[in-house]
């Protein structure tokens, strides 16, 4: 029996990948609509079949059983038993075969995996709809065979392994009698079909690795989290195949003064103590300019002053939230002597304790008076 290592041309530590693609050149060679010879042709489709699943080619490698009649190991019944493995799978390969999407199952139509990319934002981006530019880097079309694999561009042929049905299915001889088991085509792996001259560029396989740009619409009001699909514009299929989806997903920035909480914004508006106490006439800045706001005479600290319609959209660009901010007193400090004497005039007036004396102190000493 020919070694298939031998076969395929590769050394027997070989990984998978390089006996992926020792299998696509030695089929290249011997197909016979390139002229090769049709026996070797089915040796290399043998060779490929066994090496490229991990477990028959543990046990080829231990025994020698490539899985033809008359190499695998006699079991004490009598017949050719492969091991419990072969048992396992095939029942429960015989029991998926009519399951689409399983290991064995029937073919399927292909379609491309979706692509999650992510767009950072700002909270004055969102205020109204906006075009935004991504950069997406998947496996594309191949532009030089256009998708078909081949580099001539002819379409692909029907796998002479499975007639195109894109599955085989085997007949082994267990102590229970005998099993059928369907499994993936190694040839065309499930497509149905194989190409005989290859594309050098995608190596056959219809696709490529490019980065391109896609421009997507945010829609106003949108919140980090939100994700936006963009049909047709993931990655590309094999056998131009239906594309996978695009979905942009939304991050926004932290504001350096507005906090966020659904359409509004929150915020905190230093007073001076003076304004505080007598009130004033502001301006403020906003998202998208500035804004005026009054602060009423005796505000104090935590006291929540709103500046309406000055938020952030609904999404889909409906009416804007408020700004809401809450006041916070600031208390002077290292006050000059002037200041300090027109404090302790203001405190008498109003029949406080004089600056520095003990408030406790004066509540007792007013308590016994």
């Amino acid at each position: 029996m020919t070694d298939l290592y031998d076969i395929l041309d590769v050394p027997r530590d070989a990984s998978t990948d390089e006996i992926k693609k020792a299998y696509r050149r030695a089929a290249r060679s011997a197909h016979p609509d390139a002229g090769g010879d049709e026996d070797h042709f089915k040796q290399v489709q043998r060779a490929y079949q066994v090496l490229s699943d991990p477990q028959s080619r543990a046990r080829y490698d231990r025994f020698g059983d490539d899985g033809t009649p008359g190499s695998r190991v006699q079991d004490p019944f009598g017949g050719n038993f492969g091991g419990i493995g072969d048992v396992i799978d095939a029942f429960f390969g015989q029991a998926f075969g009519d399951q689409p999407g399983r290991a064995g199952g029937r073919r399927r139509s292909q379609r491309g995996r979706d692509v999650l990319v992510p767009v950072d934002l700002t909270l004055e981006d969102i205020l109204e709809s906006t075009e935004q530019t991504v950069e997406v880097d998947v496996a594309a079309t191949c532009q030089a065979c256009a998708g078909t694999g081949s580099a001539s561009k002819a379409p692909p042929t029907t796998c002479a392994t499975c007639s195109g049905r894109g599955q085989v299915q085997q007949v082994v001889r267990t102590a229970f009698g005998q099993l059928a088991t369907a499994a993936q085509c190694p040839t065309c792996e499930g497509q149905g079909t194989t190409v005989t001259d290859p594309c050098d560029q995608c190596d056959g396989e219809g696709r490529a690795r490019a980065t391109r740009e896609v421009t997507v619409t945010v829609p106003a009001g949108v919140e980090s989290g939100d994700r936006i699909r963009v049909r047709g514009e993931g990655e590309a299929a094999r056998g131009n195949g239906t594309p996978g989806d695009l979905y942009v997903e939304v991050r926004i920035a932290e504001h350096e003064v507005f906090d966020r909480s659904g359409r509004d914004l929150l915020g905190e508006l230093a007073v001076p103590f003076s304004q505080a106490a007598l009130g004033a006439h502001v301006t403020i800045p906003t998202l998208d300019g500035e804004a005026e706001i009054d602060i009423p005479p005796g505000s104090q600290p935590g006291t929540v002053l709103v500046v309406r319609r000055e938020g952030v959209p609904a999404k889909g660009g409906g009416q804007r939230g408020d700004i809401r901010l809450s006041v916070r007193v600031d208390v002077p400090r290292n006050l000059t002597a002037r200041q300090r004497e027109l404090l302790v005039d203001f405190a008498a007036e109003r029949g406080e304790d004089a600056p520095g004396a003990s408030s406790l102190f004066g509540r007792l000493k007013r308590a016994f008076q």
